[in-house]
């Protein structure tokens, strides 16, 4: 028996219910591409911020006059040129500090070029602009120039050179790199991977595979929702407390006969990342494995496989290439995070490079945060260059990890 609340419209009705629908939908499909296009232009706005400041005109002047060191211009000079003028004109403690550190001769023009610069002329910015000004407002910015600063020069400068990024930090912004800054950052990673994939990795297969449904458990598994979330000071405190603190003979080397470190060590930091990922690497490999269909447990069971067999040979081939994109996920955080490793005790100043586990360091989010400081335009300059430095390598290593996954998937 049919009621009249169960016919379909028909006629005019069935026109204003389409008409209606399509409405809906309309509006909805609207409301998506609008969230598209803010996240779009959110996005294309942070790229041209960090971009603008990282190019554009800078007015200097040199302290000391070059010809004072050389009758020929600065550019026009030979590595050995270069050489010859550093040998004359540093003191020797300095000179031999310097070859020390790396050997005169096997350092490039650029490199001697900039120590020239650097230790001899020295170079005094007065003034920088935006790239955006600097091609809005080029004539006002070159009278402006002429009038306050009568004997500088004005260039239009890249920040982001190659110089850049394969020089050590510096007090002065124009010579100041990222070299040790991006070590520090790539050693810190590969050990907090290192440390959290396989943890994380074995913790979801039991939880998934393994543990039963009992109170105990789904205490774990809430808690482990929980840790998400926690904001990454407090891992920072953590692992203060632990690595930094409880485990100082360890992380320190002294247990391995180290004796000039302490606990603030570039393992104190990948350890303390380790710790802060690992319940997204838990729950996205969680969420991977319950994805592989129940049917191809079913099978092996069905033919004899013990469970061990079962989640090694084929649950854990075909969830493989979702806890590498979980990998992806915990990259991205680690590498850009800033306020563990301000606890944990990361050098804000630091210029020798990490050669181990055990040595002081710094990573490219605290030079970006140490630079954004300063009250002078050229290091807010510097720290707009190892910003897209950092984007890169983020975008690089999840590269990275992509084309594993994509492999990955390939193989099974």
């Amino acid at each position: 028996m049919n009621s009249k609340h169960n016919q379909y419209p028909e006629g005019e009705a069935l026109h204003r219910s389409l008409s209606a629908r399509y409405r809906s939908a309309t509006v909805w499909q609207g409301l998506f591409f609008s969230a598209l296009v803010i996240a779009v232009l959110s996005l294309a706005a942070l790229l041209y911020n960090v971009i603008d400041g990282a190019f554009g005109y800078v007015a200097f002047d040199y302290k000391n006059d070059p010809a004072e060191f050389t009758a020929k211009p600065l550019d026009d000079l030979s590595q050995e040129e270069l050489l010859a003028i550093l040998k004359a004109n540093l003191s020797s403690g300095a000179y031999t500090k310097l070859e020390n550190e790396k050997p005169m001769e096997k350092r490039s023009r650029s490199v001697l070029y900039t120590l020239v610069l650097e230790r001899l002329v020295q170079i005094d910015t007065k003034e920088t602009w935006s790239m955006t000004d600097s091609f809005l407002r080029s004539a006002e910015i070159k009278a402006e120039v002429a009038k306050k600063y009568p004997g500088a020069k004005l260039e239009f400068r890249s920040w982001l050179t190659p110089v850049f990024l394969t020089t050590p930090m510096s007090s002065k912004a124009e010579f100041a790199g990222v070299r040790t800054a991006i070590l520090g950052s790539l050693w810190m990673v590969g050990i907090a991977i290192l440390f959290a994939l396989p943890i994380g990795t074995g913790a979801a297969i039991y939880l998934q595979e393994y543990a039963g449904k009992n109170f105990i458990n789904r205490v774990i598994q809430t808690n482990i929702n929980n840790l998400a979330g926690v904001p990454s000071i407090v891992y920072g405190m953590l692992g203060l407390a632990i690595f930094v603190r409880t485990f100082e003979p360890f992380t320190s080397g002294s247990m391995f006969g180290i004796t000039d470190s302490n606990g603030r060590t570039i393992l104190s930091a990948g350890l303390t990342m380790g710790i802060l990922v690992l319940p997204l690497i838990i729950i996205n490999a969680q969420e991977a494995i319950k994805a592989v269909p129940d049917s191809l447990r079913q099978a092996a069971f069905g033919v004899g496989a013990t469970r061990w067999q079962t989640v090694w040979h084929h649950v854990l081939p075909n969830a493989l290439p979702g806890i590498l994109t979980g990998s992806i996920l915990a990259v991205s955080r680690a590498i850009g995070e800033t306020a563990p490793l301000i606890v944990v005790g990361a050098s804000t100043f630091i210029s020798i490079d990490p050669d181990g586990p055990f040595s002081k360091f710094t990573a490219l989010p605290i030079q970006v945060y140490q630079w954004t400081t300063r009250a002078q335009s050229e290091f807010h300059a510097i720290a707009a260059s190892a910003i897209i430095v950092l984007l890169i390598l983020l975008l690089t290593l999840n590269a990275t990890a992509v084309l594993l996954r994509n492999r990955v998937q390939r193989k099974y």
